[in-house]
């Protein structure tokens, strides 16, 4: 697909939509349907602890954000980070210096390349997205340029969803973490039962949850049960 029918086609996506969440989601579907890619994510980011996941556009999509939360580490974290592009063309051939927990958990699933890219407005970062495949492969010189544009894309309209821009979520019909909520507030829970900070908090959630081999969001739901007291985080 040449790049102007790349940038009709998510332009399109745009139109006729009730609330910004709606066209963040129709976007990033279009990302799928212009790119060699099977599946996409976005995630909004202030910081390396502090994300949320906006939308998943299928399960696998959705696992790859949820492990990335859970693990703290990733090429979404990485395109944050840096302010440029991850390109991983071959998942299993991946450094495992880069991020070796990450990419020994996600073994298991259908992922052949993962190419993440930071969402950027003006000089702030406000987000990331990940695009993935089953096979292994590069993009091509014209496929990246149809993925930069569609970024730019991305971030405008994530954007207006950050700034309130929005009437609501009923418009996303991804894979959204029902667990997102609970992470925060077993988070608040087992800093205030150990006198730590937010950060810390979380990161003690993070290190349990691998302990155990548990993900991110069972372990948070354990807290909000009281099936795990949060003071035993603090031994």
């Amino acid at each position: 697909m040449s790049l102007s029918d790349a940038r009709a086609t998510v332009l399109a996506a745009l139109r006729d939509n009730e609330s910004k969440l709606d066209a963040l989601a129709r976007v990033i579907r279009a990302c799928v349907d212009v790119l060699p890619v099977d599946g996409a994510s976005v995630s909004a980011m202030s910081g390396p602890r502090e994300r949320e996941t906006l939308y998943a556009s299928d399960e696998v999509a959705a696992q790859i954000e949820g492990v990335q939360f859970s693990l703290g580490e990733g090429p979404c974290f990485e395109a944050f980070a840096t302010r440029r592009p991850v390109l991983v063309p071959d998942m299993a051939q991946a450094s495992a210096q880069q991020w070796p927990i990450f990419a020994a958990t996600i073994k298991q699933l259908p992922i052949g390349a993962i190419f993440a890219f930071p969402l950027q407005a003006g000089a702030i970062s406000i987000g990331a997205i990940d695009l993935y495949r089953r096979r292994p492969g590069w993009l091509s010189a014209d496929e990246l340029a149809v993925a930069l544009e569609v970024v730019d894309v991305v971030a405008v309209v994530m954007l207006g969803v950050l700034l309130g821009e929005t009437d609501g979520t009923d418009g996303l019909q991804g894979v959204l973490s029902p667990g997102r909520e609970q992470v925060h507030q077993a988070t608040g829970m087992v800093l205030a039962a150990l006198d730590i900070s937010a950060e810390e908090a979380l990161s003690r959630l993070r290190g349990y949850a691998f302990v155990v081999d548990q993900s991110l969001d069972e372990v948070a739901k354990d807290i909000i049960s009281h099936r795990l007291s949060p003071l035993e985080l603090g031994k």
